[in-house]
C-alpha cells in the first residue's frame, strides 16, 4: 500500500483537502481481495444461499478427521472415543450456531465478529493470531497427508511432496472465493464418491469388521469399556476442531440478504454450511477409526494412523492393485478442496492482524505466502507424529475463544449487557474489552494450567471444558461488572443497519462504501471508510480519545446478530 504523507495530529487536514491514500494493486482489486479486513458489501453477495453453503462444505473434505478419529480409538478404545467424538460434535454444533447467523446476517467474518463480541479493537488481534494458527496448523495436517499419498503412489521423497502440496493450492487461493467456489463444486461428484467407496467395500467383504469394531479397546490396554479419563482426553482432541467455524464464517460472509422469500433457504444454509460442518465430521472421525481399525492387522499402529493405508487396505479386495492409484486420486483432491480453506482463511486472518499492529496492508494475497511458508515449516519437522499432543493443547485456546465469543452472543446481547449490534469499526471501539479478552485470557490460562496437571488428572483431561465453562461464565460476569461501558467508545447513530445498500464515498480514498462499512472521522472532518480508519496512524484515535469506559451499553439500531 501506498499512501501520501500526512499532517500530524494536532494539525489535521481540512476536509476535502487532505491526503489521499491509493492502494496496491492486489490489495485494490477486490475480486482478489475479497473485503478481508471489512464488511461484506451487498452488492459483492451475488451467490445464492445454496451456492454459499456448497462451497462452505466443501471446505470440509479434510482428511485430519480420519487420522483424528483413528488416534482417539487407538488411544482409548470404541466405547470412550464414541462418547468423545460425539460430545465434542454436540458442543462444537450449539457454539456453531449464533456464531454462523451473526456473521451470515451482518456479512463479517470471524475477526470482526470477535471485535464486537467483547474484545476490542485490538484485543481480538491476539485472537487472530490464534485462527491463524488454527489454519497453518490444519494446513500442515492436511499436507502432511497429502504428501504420503504422492509417496505411497509416485514415490516422492516426503520433503519433496511437503512442497508440492503447499504449492498446488496457491494459485486456487490468489483468485480468491470465486475460484475457490468454482473448484469446490467440480471437485464434489469425486470427492462424495470416494468418500463412500471404502465402507461399501467393508460392508459386503467384511461385515464382521463392523461389530468386532464396537469391542476394541484400543492398542494401550485401556479396554472396551467407558472410563472417565478416556473420555475426557479424547473429547480434548476433537474439541481442537471448534475453530473450523471461523472458516466456515469466512465464506458465510457471502450469503446474500435473508429475506421473507429465502428466509427458509437461507436458514437451512447457513445451519447447514455453519455447525452443520461438524455433523459430518464426526461421522468422518469415526468412519477413519473404522477403517483404521480394518487395516491394522495388515498395516500396523504407525501407518493405521496415516489415512492412505487403512484407504487403501478397505479398496484392496475389490479393486486390486488398482486400489492404491484410486486412494491417492481421493487424498490429493480431498487435501487440495480443504487446503484451498486453509489458504485462504489464513490470509484474511493474518491480514486483519498486521494491519492493526503496522497500519499497512500490501493485498490479503502476499499473506497466503506467509501462512503456507509456517505450514511447509511445519510439515518438515514432521508435526504428524505429534498430532494427539499437539490438538490437545491447541483445544484449551481455541475453546476459550470461541466460548467468550458465543456468552456475547447469547447472554450478554439478549440481557442488555452489549449492544445488540456487531459493532467492527475502529473508530467506534475501545482498544481492549475486558468482558470478552479477559474471559478468554482468564480461560485459556487456566485450562492451560490443567491441561499440564497442575489440578490433577482429571483437570487434565478435562481441560478443555473448563476453558470453555470459565469462558461462558466470565463474559456476561466481566461484562455486567463493567455495565458495558468498554464495548463502545463513542455512539454509533446508525448502528444495526446492515440491511441498507446506500452507499457514501470515502474522505481518504474517495472509494464508495456501503454505510455499515463507513464511519464520522472528527479528525478528517468527513467520512471514512472501515480499511482507511484501520489504516490510519496519524489521528491516534482522537474520535475515540479520552473515552475510557464512559460509554455504557449502546442499544440503537435492529438487532442483526441472529437475522
Amino acid at each position: 500500500m501506498t499512501e501520501t504523507t500526512s499532517a500530524p495530529a494536532s494539525a489535521p487536514p481540512a476536509a476535502g483537502t487532505g491526503p489521499r491514500r491509493s492502494y496496491a494493486k492486489s490489495a485494490a482489486d477486490e475480486s482478489l481481495e475479497d473485503y478481508s479486513l471489512r464488511y461484506a458489501p451487498h452488492s459483492f453477495r451475488r451467490w445464492s444461499p445454496l451456492s454459499v453453503a456448497s462451497t462452505a462444505l466443501g471446505g470440509i473434505a479434510y482428511l485430519a478427521d480420519y487420522a483424528i478419529g483413528a488416534g482417539i480409538v487407538m488411544s482409548y478404545g470404541f466405547t470412550n472415543a464414541l462418547a468423545a467424538i460425539l460430545a465434542a460434535a454436540v458442543v462444537i454444533f450449539l457454539t456453531g450456531i449464533p456464531i454462523a447467523r451473526a456473521c451470515a446476517a451482518n456479512g463479517v467474518d470471524m475477526d470482526l465478529l470477535t471485535r464486537g463480541s467483547g474484545f476490542g479493537y485490538f484485543g481480538s488481534t491476539l485472537t487472530s493470531l490464534v485462527y491463524a494458527s488454527f489454519t497453518f496448523i490444519f494446513f500442515a495436517l492436511e499436507g502432511s497427508i497429502m504428501a504420503q499419498a504422492f509417496h505411497e503412489v509416485l514415490h516422492i521423497p516426503l520433503p519433496v511432496g511437503y512442497l508440492l502440496t503447499t504449492l498446488i493450492v496457491i494459485p486456487i487461493v490468489f483468485k480468491g472465493m470465486s475460484w475457490i467456489a468454482k473448484v469446490q463444486a467440480w471437485t464434489q461428484p469425486v470427492w462424495l464418491l470416494g468418500l463412500v467407496a471404502p465402507f461399501v467395500v467393508l460392508a459386503f467383504h467384511s461385515p464382521e469388521v463392523f461389530g468386532a469394531f464396537t469391542h476394541f479397546g484400543g492398542t494401550g490396554g485401556v479396554g472396551s469399556g467407558f472410563t472417565l479419563l478416556g473420555f475426557g482426553l479424547g473429547t480434548g482432541v476433537a474439541l481442537s476442531l471448534i475453530a473450523q467455524i471461523g472458516e466456515q464464517a469466512d465464506y458465510l460472509r457471502f450469503m446474500p440478504q435473508r429475506t421473507p422469500e429465502n428466509r427458509r433457504r437461507w436458514d437451512l444454509a447457513v445451519l447447514a454450511a455453519g455447525p452443520g460442518w461438524v455433523v459430518i465430521g464426526a461421522v468422518k472421525q469415526l468412519g477413519g477409526a473404522l477403517l483404521a481399525f480394518a487395516a491394522l492387522g495388515a498395516v500396523g499402529e504407525t501407518r493405521a494412523l496415516e489415512p492412505i493405508a487403512p484407504y487403501v487396505e478397505s479398496l484392496r479386495p475389490w479393486l486390486g492393485a488398482a486400489a492404491l492409484p484410486v486412494a491417492g486420486l481421493f487424498v490429493i483432491v480431498s487435501q487440495v478442496k480443504i487446503n484451498s480453506t486453509n489458504a485462504y482463511s489464513g490470509s484474511l486472518s493474518w491480514s486483519n492482524f498486521f494491519s492493526r499492529l503496522t497500519h499497512r496492508h500490501p493485498g490479503r494475497v502476499w499473506y497466503i505466502f506467509l501462512n503456507c511458508g509456517i505450514a511447509l515449516l511445519l510439515m518438515e519437522m514432521n508435526m504428524f507424529s505429534a498430532l494427539g499432543s499437539l490438538l490437545g493443547f491447541y483445544s484449551n485456546v481455541a475453546i476459550a475463544w470461541i466460548g467468550a465469543v458465543t456468552a456475547d452472543l447469547v447472554i450478554n446481547k439478549p440481557l442488555g449487557l452489549s449492544p445488540k449490534y456487531i459493532e467492527f469499526k475502529r473508530a467506534h471501539l475501545h482498544a481492549v474489552n475486558p468482558a470478552g479478552f479477559g474471559a478468554m485470557c482468564v480461560a485459556a490460562a487456566v485450562s492451560i494450567a490443567a491441561f499440564f496437571g497442575w489440578f490433577g488428572v482429571y483437570a487434565e483431561a478435562f481441560s478443555p471444558f473448563i476453558a470453555l465453562a470459565l469462558a461462558m461464565a466470565l463474559s456476561p460476569l466481566i461484562a455486567w461488572a463493567t455495565k458495558g461501558r468498554y464495548y463502545l467508545a463513542r455512539p454509533n447513530p446508525e448502528a444495526g443497519a446492515t440491511d441498507t445498500t446506500d452507499t457514501r464515498a470515502c474522505t481518504i480514498c474517495e472509494g464508495s462504501y456501503e454505510v455499515p462499512d463507513t464511519a464520522h472521522c472528527p479528525y478528517h472532518e468527513g467520512t471514512i471508510c472501515s480499511l482507511c480508519c484501520s489504516l490510519d496512524a496519524d489521528c491516534h484515535d482522537v474520535c475515540t480519545k479520552g473515552a475510557k469506559g464512559t460509554a455504557g451499553p449502546v442499544q440503537l439500531g435492529m438487532p442483526t446478530v441472529g437475522g
